[in-house]
């Protein structure tokens, strides 16, 4: 066994830092399996050596972020807690992201390894479940690119497919009709810009978020485009799109195979594409699993439950 203490920089806000009735540090200890007794600015870690040098290494962490001027939460402790195994320690480059309104890291190897593809390659095609951050980052990419004028504007797109509901009748224009299925688009891009600077850039059309189906006969030059939701494509949709992008463009085509709402017996465009373009040059394809979700620690355990049914199933057929 093994006892050290930490000493924190007087400027933390230790109450913050440690969580509303010391939750932070509740949950470090059961997963390192350590024991912290805080004592104003001391924190003692009595445990294993090498737990004992884990909960420093998260503490320090979350120090950093709390310094850095991030508030630190009970999800903080969480992305920095599953960094601690060998599977999702981040060893890669993590690439700068310049001139975001909220602070965006990789929390997990294959995160960071996406990261740094949208930045080297021409086309990068993410494949995995909800909540690993594929479409998030793709953003937080998008917007650094446009702020270091690498593009002159940001094309978010996404089908327009009925997640297996019948909305009926939808009132107002074109435009009012399909801004439901792209308001995760609207929300990720709040986040990432000024809500002022993000209404300005819509308005000139630096940024502009369209249902695919808007995309057909142009070409797009010098721009950063996503397809969001890709697993809802055709095989002739996806065509289309990947044949839009033209000089100095970007494409990142992000999907969930496993939440296809395409009518039955329609082959899936990503299911499609991410066979055919394996190995081109110029194209990356990046694999999510359960590992990387950064949800809340639920969001994981749901998609292992699915998996595994699905699973079951396959193998009884």
């Amino acid at each position: 066994m093994s006892s050290e203490t930490l000493v924190l920089d007087a400027q933390l806000d230790t109450a913050a830092l440690f969580g509303l009735y010391d939750a932070h540090l509740r949950a470090i200890e059961e997963a390192l399996e350590v024991t912290l007794s805080a004592r104003g600015q001391q924190l003692v870690i009595d445990g294993p050596a090498t737990a004992v040098a884990a909960a420093k290494q998260v503490l320090g962490e979350l120090s950093d972020l709390q310094t850095g001027g991030t508030p630190v939460g009970p999800d903080d402790v969480r992305f920095i807690l599953s960094k601690l195994s060998d599977q999702q320690r981040v060893t890669e480059p993590v690439p700068e992201l310049h001139g975001l309104a909220t602070r965006v890291m990789p929390r997990t190897a294959n995160q960071a390894h996406y990261l740094n593809a949208t930045i080297h390659n021409d086309l990068v095609i993410a494949v995995g479940p909800a909540g690993t951050g594929k479409t998030y980052l793709a953003m937080a990419a998008a917007v650094s690119a446009y702020n270091q004028k690498q593009v002159r504007r940001i094309v978010l797109t996404r089908p327009a497919v009925e997640a297996g509901e019948r909305l009926g009748f939808l009132p107002g224009d074109l435009i009012e009709k399909v801004n439901p299925y792209l308001r995760p688009l609207y929300d990720a891009l709040y986040e990432l810009m000024a809500p002022e600077k993000a209404e300005k850039l819509l308005a000139q059309g630096d940024v502009e978020i369209a249902p695919l189906a808007f995309m057909r006969g142009r070409t797009l030059n010098d721009a950063f485009i996503i397809l969001d939701e890709a697993q809802n494509t055709t095989v002739n949709q996806m065509k289309m799109f990947l044949t839009r992008f033209g000089e100095r463009s970007q494409v990142v085509v992000t999907g969930d195979p496993t939440q296809v709402d395409l009518p039955p017996g329609e082959a899936s465009g990503l299911a499609d594409v991410t066979t055919l373009l394996q190995g081109v040059e110029g194209v990356s394809i990046a694999h999510f699993n359960d590992d990387d979700v950064v949800r809340h620690p639920l969001v994981a355990r749901i998609v292992r439950a699915y998996a595994a049914r699905d699973q079951g199933r396959a193998g009884a057929s």
